[in-house]
């Protein structure tokens, strides 16, 4: 007998593979990552060129090459354009790709149907909120996959087994994000009255999770409003920094708080961290990027698997389930 999650996930994936929106969508934003992408990689490219110009040029002098200082170049720094668009045009495709998963049960009164059978009420549920995590994998895997061989293509920088495996990782963390934010859109869609109030009322939530709180925390952080920072760019020194951040303690505290109350910001930290593009984890070994960053790592995992049990366990009345007029 065919397990009945398994037949329903299956079922949805080949709906959305004959549905257009997903290869649009997916498309559109490889294509917005890719655009990201391609200006820094040939940017890049030239500095390596210009950096084996001179040093095959001290070879042709018979000089060694360690008369110029060899630099260290981090391609995986150029991600951060792809990162970027995964929050917010990521996020907006999981919510609407939540909210049409929905309104296509709701519609077709297919779900209403559904519960009629002999099937567990939850294990409906949880093959739908499966079959919105493996779509959002296999989108981002595209996503990533074209991303990378660009990179490696343009950039002139050979990318190591650790890259691929930070590409790997930021994957996986990556379908966690747009996953919650799917299961946002689905839920919403389905518990509400109507799937336009449950789109209405999820879009809020993206808004304020997505856009307001990083914003407001970005805003408030003094570092952030001087290219480089504050301190920086008045040459303040480290001791006399600590002792200024001393007095802001409670502010720093309330400003940090409302940053991380996203998650966008817990992931957008942990990817930018994992690919180098912090500065601070720039050339860390990733078993020590990981260990600092577990906290990020953590919220985000039980924030995705908070949604997905709240959207599993809460009961649907499938009268509420009927045709939009």
């Amino acid at each position: 007998m065919t397990n009945p999650i398994s037949a329903i996930v299956q079922r949805d994936l080949q709906a959305a593979f004959r549905d257009r929106f997903l290869l649009i969508a997916t498309l559109a934003l490889t294509v917005a990552a890719v655009v990201s992408l391609v200006t820094g990689a040939i940017a890049l490219h030239g500095d390596v060129a210009t950096y084996d110009a001179a040093r095959a040029q001290l070879l042709a002098l018979g000089k060694s090459v360690d008369a110029i200082a060899a630099p260290e170049f981090y391609p995986l720094k150029l991600l951060r354009g792809t990162i970027e668009q995964i929050e917010i045009m990521g996020a907006v495709i999981a919510l609407v790709a939540g909210y049409r998963a929905a309104a296509s049960e709701r519609g077709n009164q297919t779900l209403a149907l559904v519960f009629t059978r002999p099937i567990r009420r939850w294990q409906i549920l949880v093959a739908k909120v499966l079959g919105g995590v493996v779509l959002s994998a296999l989108s981002l895997a595209a996503v990533f996959g074209i991303a990378t061989l660009v990179l490696a293509a343009l950039s002139g920088v050979g990318l190591t087994f650790d890259d691929v495996t930070r590409i790997i990782f930021t994957w996986g963390t990556s379908t966690l994000y747009v996953s919650s934010i799917f299961v946002i859109g689905f839920a919403l869609s389905l518990w509400m009255k109507s799937v336009i109030s449950g789109l209405i009322a999820a879009f809020a939530i993206w808004m304020s999770i997505v856009l307001v709180a990083p914003q407001i925390g970005d805003t408030m952080d003094p570092d952030n409003q001087v290219a480089g920072g504050v301190f920086a760019a008045l040459s303040v020194p480290k001791a006399e920094q600590d002792r200024i951040k001393g007095g802001f303690t409670t502010y720093e505290t309330i400003r940090n708080g409302i940053e991380v109350s996203s998650v966008t910001k817990h992931f957008e930290r942990l990817s930018f961290a994992v690919l180098g593009i912090k500065d601070t984890y720039t050339g860390k070994p990733f078993a020590d990027v990981l260990n600092e960053k577990r906290g990020d790592l953590i919220f985000l995992i039980l924030f995705t698997l908070g949604l997905g049990a709240i959207a599993v366990v809460r009961p649907v009345d499938p009268d509420k389930l009927i045709k939009e007029t």
